[in-house]
């Protein structure tokens, strides 16, 4: 099934396809790819903890597209979006070796997206225990894995083909449907929409980044939006409200392709939801504020790019005991019972618990004052705002980058989510989360957000004592 824009978005649309002027000659280089990425076989979806067989079929496929970008002293970065729920941690250091082996790309280089759809597939190495996977299960999930990874470098190869003299320009636009999911009950937000009586910290831009060719045409459009990507819990593949937006850009702008990644929603839903219609519809929406930014001039960007990436050592909260792994692991047949089962093995062991994670930290500088920061994991809304407050609201803020691990919540999110709970939504982001994902702990440590900050920090002092040399 593939979506069409509606007669009337196409007539107005069709008016902003290459919109913009350029006054200096292209010097930044730009290629795209795009591949089919949608499951051959029946393989478990990943998401939902109550689905209880694998998928039935499609709705529409899956991508993986890709925008390869060099700028006038030719460094060269990819950008890659997927119709996947989160790139596991194998799954980006062996792409991230394969693109270092054939095309010296270093992992500064290159950004991993996942739109988070909830009608993706599960993974290797990724949400093992939420579902009762058999070894003929983890067979298909591997093999299906390898194939991904293979395809990505083939693809980039392919875009990094096809470079060509481009422009590089960025906007901001807004959509609304974002709600935050803890200070809001879902069956009550149409009426508190009604009287504008939301709650809770959101964050409703829409970065849009723009390359056309040197006669003009688009090319690529990548932009973003900070909210969870579950409109749909059946068991057929779709890309939801963020794969609807995709196909809608690229039928206005056939020649194109429209690449989405998704900001700090962690604690973002959009609401209300659980139909097919709901999701064109956002995605439509979506696809409106995007079109809304090309039609208007945009800021080019110098040909200039910087790329700073580093790996933060996160710590995890406390360490579970062998006694409370015990009574979990006996207590049923949940994925909070084989958690606590595969970790209490590996205690069995001998084998140490893991106490700490890699965690994936991004910076990128298109022209003069551009930033995009790419976090890993499931980011709460607090750290978009946040950055935007220290680096001006242009700053692009992206989650779900590069390896999704867990989610990623504020020191605020942690603290509101520590038992007894003052509200009966909280709870779930900044704790029981993480045994979702198998990390060894219901919790990260309380200098989670420092240590990100902190990160930060070093790797804009890295930038800003840069200096770019320009003809």
């Amino acid at each position: 099934m593939k979506p069409i824009l509606s007669a009337t978005l196409l007539v107005v649309f069709l008016g902003s396809a290459g919109a913009g002027s350029y006054a200096d000659e292209a010097t930044w280089k730009a290629g795209v790819a795009k591949a089919v990425i949608t499951p051959q076989q029946p393989i478990w979806m990943a998401g939902y903890g109550n689905r209880d067989h694998p998928a039935e079929g499609k709705l529409h496929d899956l991508w993986i597209r890709v925008l390869a970008l060099q700028d006038r002293h030719g460094h060269t970065s990819i950008i890659l979006s997927s119709d996947t729920l989160g790139i596991s941690q194998s799954i980006y250091n062996n792409t991230c070796r394969s693109l270092n082996d054939k095309f010296d790309l270093t992992p500064a280089q290159i950004m991993l997206h996942s739109s988070h759809t909830h009608c993706g597939p599960v993974l290797r190495g990724a949400l093992y225990d939420v579902y009762p996977l058999d070894k003929e299960q983890l067979r298909l999930i591997d093999e299906y894995s390898t194939w991904l990874e293979a395809t990505i470098v083939r693809t980039v190869g392919e875009a990094l083909s096809n470079l060509v003299s481009a422009r590089v320009s960025g906007g901001q636009g807004k959509a609304t449907f974002a709600v935050n999911r803890r200070n809001n009950l879902e069956g009550e937000v149409p009426a508190l929409r009604q009287t504008n009586a939301l709650k809770g910290p959101v964050d409703h831009s829409v970065p849009v980044l723009a390359v056309h060719s040197a006669d003009n045409k688009l090319m690529a459009v990548v932009f973003g939006y900070a909210c969870h990507n579950t409109n749909l819990s059946f068991y057929q593949w779709c890309g939801d409200y963020a794969g609807f937006a995709q196909y809608a850009l690229e039928d206005v702008h056939p020649d194109a392709v429209a690449m989405f990644y998704i900001g700090c929603g962690a604690d973002q839903n959009p609401l209300p939801r659980r139909t097919v219609e709901l999701a064109r519809g956002y995605g439509l929406r979506l696809a409106a504020a995007v079109e809304r930014v090309l039609a208007e001039p945009m800021t080019e960007f110098q040909p200039d790019l910087q790329t700073e990436l580093e790996m933060v050592t996160l710590n995890l909260g406390k360490e579970p005991t062998r006694e409370e792994l015990a009574t979990v692991a006996a207590a049923g047949t949940s994925y909070r019972n084989r958690w606590a089962a595969r970790l209490l093995k590996q205690v069995d062991a001998g084998q140490p618990l893991e106490r700490t994670y890699p965690y994936p930290l991004q910076i990128w500088k298109l022209g003069q004052k551009q930033l995009w920061i790419t976090m890993g994991g499931e980011v709460v809304v607090d750290y978009s705002l946040g950055f935007k407050k220290q680096f001006g609201n242009d700053v692009w803020v992206a989650g779900y980058c590069n390896d999704v691990m867990a989610y990623i919540p504020s020191l605020r999110v942690l603290d509101e989510d520590v038992p007894p709970r003052k509200s009966g939504r909280w709870g779930y982001e900044g704790n029981t989360s993480m045994m979702v994902y198998g990390r060894a702990s219901e919790r990260w440590a309380d200098d989670i957000e420092d240590l990100i900050v902190g990160s930060v920090d070093r790797m804009m002092q890295r930038l800003n004592a840069k200096t770019t040399v320009t003809p």
